[in-house]
């Protein structure tokens, strides 16, 4: 059992340690793994794929926290997710919908409790963790904590998004698709640049952009010793094709 942070917070911002403080508070031995912090920022759509991507290692029961919420304050539903046997805590903005599309079984439900202090712009202190916090400890919530819904109010699908999704320090950029779909021979388009698949950064030369399947599953674009990001001038949400 352990409670998994997934937050476009920041690693180095002043947010996560709130959010730590509240469950160290409230589920004093539950372990609380930092799943990511740099989830791309206010791009809910771009995170709900990468959470997809990153959650199959957790074991059953595990609680994902789970915050990217341009939202926060207004008219959006704070929701609760089954999803294969784990659980899932966050905002009813898409956030979770990838996950639960791709899940073989789930239910998820809204969720009606509200601390006595709530800050309008800090739901994931003040309501989110509380609600992860309690689930962890005991395996569920009070009766009066939430209503069953027959879905998500905003739902993504379970397709993947041709697209940047994350790039990381080294400048390899993530995309939404599966590589276990794709054709080794397939070259990756983007813009002017056609790159080809290597299985390994060792197979490309230095200095050469190429895609490959990373240790997610997903196809990643990168260059051997250097930033594709840089290279290709690349950012999140940039479009993609095959040829």
């Amino acid at each position: 059992m352990a409670i998994v942070l997934f937050t476009d917070f920041g690693s180095s911002d002043v947010y996560v340690g709130q959010v730590k403080e509240a469950l160290q508070r409230l589920a004093p031995p539950i372990a609380v793994i930092d799943l990511l912090h740099d989830a791309p920022a206010f791009n809910v759509r771009a995170s709900a794929h990468l959470l997809a991507a990153m959650v199959g290692n957790f074991g059953e029961d595990s609680v994902f926290f789970c915050v990217v919420d341009p939202g926060v304050g207004g008219a959006r539903n704070a929701v609760l997710m089954q999803a294969d046997a784990r659980w899932y805590v966050g905002p009813d903005n898409g956030l979770l919908s990838v996950v639960g599309a791709r899940a073989v079984k789930g239910h998820c439900a809204r969720i009606l409790w509200r601390p006595e202090q709530l800050s309008a712009s800090f739901h994931g202190r003040d309501l989110f963790a509380p609600v992860a916090a309690t689930l962890a400890v005991q395996g569920g919530l009070p009766k009066t904590w939430f209503e069953h819904s027959d879905g998500l109010d905003v739902e993504f699908g379970g397709d993947d998004l041709p697209e940047i999704i994350y790039i990381d320090h080294y400048g390899n950029a993530h995309t939404g698709i599966r590589a276990s779909g794709i054709p080794r021979d397939a070259r990756l388009v983007l813009g002017e640049a056609q790159l080809a698949f290597a299985r390994v950064y060792s197979e490309a030369s230095k200095g050469a952009a190429f895609w490959y399947e990373n240790s997610l599953g997903l196809v990643e674009i990168a260059v051997n010793c250097g930033s594709a990001a840089q290279q290709l001038c690349l950012k999140i949400g940039d479009s993609l094709d095959w040829a």
